[in-house]
C-alpha cells in the first residue's frame, strides 16, 4: 500500500496536468481529442489492478480548487475498481477502462459553465442549479466532437445523473433504459462529490458517505452499489473509526475477506483525551496476536477536527503531492 501511495500521488499530478489542460482547450472551443487521454486511463487501470484501495483514496484529498478537474480522475479510479469488484474479465475490465475515458470526460460539460457558477462558494439558486443541469448535454456534445470517443464514454457522459427511480436528469430515463456503465457512473460521481472538498462546504467522512448512499432509495442500482461497497469496504480508507477499546483509528487499508474488519492505525484515547504511539491493527486478526479490537462505529471527523488525520493513513509526502 506504501508503494502503491507514492505511485498514485505520481499520477495524480500527472493527471491534474493533463486534465486542466483539457479543460483550458475545452473553454477556448478546441476539438477535444479523446485519444489523449488513454495512456493516462490506461496508468489509473494498472494502479487500480494493482491495488484498488490506493489512487481511489488519495484522489478524494483534492483541493476545493481543483474539485473540477481532479474528480474526472476520481471517478475513472472508482468505476475500474467497481468493474473489477464486479467480476468482469478482462477484456470487459478493459471496456470498463474504456468507460472509464467517460470518467475523465463525463464533466467536460462543465468547461461550457460560467465560472462565477462552477465556483461559486455558496449554495446555487434554482436558476443557476438549471444552468448546471445542462452539463451533461453539452459534454456529450463535445464528445460527438471528439475523435474517437468510445459509444460507453458518451452514455455515462449523458446519463450519469439520471435515477432508477425516473427522477433523473437530463431525459428522466426509466430504470430499464439506463445502461450499465451508467448505472456505475452514478454511483461513482456522487459518491466522489460528497467525499470532497467543494468551494461551497467541506467533504464528508468516506464512512459517512456511504452510510448516506445507502439511505437514498430510489437513487442508485442496488446491486451496482452493493459492488461499489464491497469495493471500497464498509469504512472505506481514510475514515475516521470507534474501537471497542476506547481507542480512535484511521482505516488504513481493506480486507477483502472480512469486510468490517480492515487494516487501521490506532492513535488516540478517548478515555485520557490524549494522542498515543500510532499503532497499526489488523482487525481480522486481532485474536491471534492478542490485540483484539474491534470497530464500534465511525465516528465523525468533524468532532475531533485532528490537523493530520489524512497523513496518518496516506504519508505527509502523499498528502502533500495528491493535494498538491
Amino acid at each position: 500500500m506504501d508503494e502503491e501511495l507514492r505511485e498514485a500521488a505520481r499520477l495524480c499530478e500527472s493527471s491534474r496536468v493533463a486534465v486542466t489542460s483539457l479543460f483550458a482547450e475545452a473553454r477556448l472551443g478546441k476539438v477535444l481529442e479523446a485519444e489523449r487521454c488513454q495512456p493516462l486511463v490506461d496508468d489509473i487501470t494498472r494502479s487500480v489492478f494493482r491495488n484498488p484501495g490506493a489512487l481511489v483514496s488519495l484522489a478524494r484529498l483534492k483541493t476545493a480548487d481543483d474539485y473540477s478537474y481532479m474528480h474526472s480522475v476520481a471517478v475513472c479510479a472508482l468505476m475500474v475498481a467497481l468493474a473489477n469488484q464486479m467480476g468482469m474479465d478482462d477484456a470487459s475490465c478493459r471496456e470498463a477502462g474504456m468507460a472509464g475515458m467517460a470518467g475523465l470526460l463525463h464533466d467536460m460539460g462543465k468547461a461550457a459553465m460560467p465560472l462565477s457558477i462552477l465556483n461559486k462558494p455558496a449554495k446555487l439558486t434554482e436558476a443557476e442549479f438549471a444552468v448546471m443541469r445542462t452539463h451533461p448535454e453539452r459534454g456529450f456534445q463535445m464528445l460527438q466532437d471528439a475523435r474517437r470517443a468510445s459509444e460507453a464514454a458518451m452514455d455515462v457522459c449523458l446519463h450519469h445523473h439520471e435515477r432508477i427511480d425516473g427522477t433523473g436528469y437530463p431525459h428522466r430515463l426509466p430504470a430499464e433504459r439506463i445502461s450499465q456503465f451508467a448505472r456505475m457512473g452514478a454511483v461513482c460521481d456522487v459518491y466522489d462529490a460528497i467525499t470532497s472538498n467543494r468551494p461551497y462546504k467541506a467533504g464528508w467522512d468516506p464512512a459517512e458517505s456511504m452510510a448516506r448512499m445507502a439511505s437514498w432509495k430510489g437513487h442508485f442500482d442496488q446491486t451496482v452499489f452493493r459492488h461499489f461497497v464491497r469495493s471500497l469496504g464498509i469504512y472505506p480508507n481514510g475514515a475516521l473509526v470507534r474501537l471497542a477499546s476506547g481507542r480512535l483509528a484511521v482505516v488504513l487499508e481493506q480486507n477483502s475477506h472480512a469486510l468490517t474488519a480492515p487494516i487501521v492505525k490506532v492513535f488516540f484515547d478517548v478515555a485520557q483525551q490524549l494522542s498515543i504511539p500510532p499503532l497499526v491493527l489488523d482487525l481480522s486478526q486481532g485474536a491471534a496476536d492478542r490485540q483484539t479490537d474491534s470497530i464500534t462505529d465511525r465516528e465523525p471527523p468533524g468532532r475531533w477536527n485532528f490537523p493530520q488525520l489524512d497523513a496518518l493513513w496516506a504519508g505527509d509526502e502523499a498528502v502533500r503531492r495528491g493535494r498538491s
